[in-house]
């Protein structure tokens, strides 16, 4: 696995063209059209995602509401991954979950009925990985093109790095599929893990929004 940590330690160095949370959101949606398989990387344990309204529904303590809202995007995502490429993530999780990861299995659940890929993969597997850093977060959009997507330390959405170079990009995805070989199915872990659960635990002080902060996630949805 020293080639996994190699390659993580080259994306931080590598040259990219870094973009504002505007810029990214507009090349990412055309490079991602132009793509025909997609690899992410989701490391983070928190994110910040006033734009999503189930997120919203989490943030104010309904829960109930959140997972409704949830359910009605599934007729929606299939359309969306229908007309798309595959999409594969890697989702690292901790145990226990935080109130945020707990939401985001739902969400991916959804996804994964819609037509995603998702795995996930105990913090654990990684950490031999992070000596001096988290895993970064990641999307390979192809074998010579691949993001980093960049959030402040309350999970806030700042932009991005396009990185192209191929000695970056390439090792890069294998890296990624590496990861994913030995994550879990979703719903499995889903259906062990997250469903017996009760409602997450909303504290105020994560509950209060963040006006300074960029109301664009950094993930892919209609």
């Amino acid at each position: 696995m020293e080639f996994v940590r190699n390659v993580f330690d080259r994306v931080r160095h590598a040259e990219a063209w870094t973009l504002s949370v505007d810029a990214y959101q507009t090349a990412f949606a055309e490079d991602f059209e132009r793509a025909t398989a997609v690899w992410k990387l989701e490391r983070a344990q928190e994110f910040y995602e006033p734009d999503v309204a189930s997120w919203r529904a989490l943030m104010a303590g309904d829960w109930e509401e959140s997972l409704a809202l949830l359910a009605a995007t599934g007729p929606i995502l299939a359309e969306f991954y229908r007309n798309r490429p595959g999409v594969r993530r890697i989702r690292i999780v901790d145990s226990p979950p935080t109130a945020y990861l707990q939401w985001e299995m739902h969400v991916l659940a959804v996804r994964a009925a819609a037509g995603e890929h998702p795995r996930v993969l105990p913090t654990g597997a990684v950490r031999e990985f992070e000596h001096t850093a988290p895993l970064p977060e990641l999307v390979s959009l192809g074998p010579s093109l691949l993001y980093e997507v960049l959030y402040d330390e309350v999970g806030g959405h700042l932009g991005g790095r396009r990185i192209t170079d191929p000695d970056v990009t390439g090792p890069s995805r294998a890296a990624i599929q590496e990861l994913y070989d030995q994550g879990e199915e979703l719903m499995s872990y889903f259906d062990r893990e997250i469903a017996p659960l009760p409602p997450p635990d909303i504290s105020s002080a994560t509950s209060h929004p963040l006006p300074d902060h960029s109301h664009h996630t950094g993930t892919f949805h209609p």
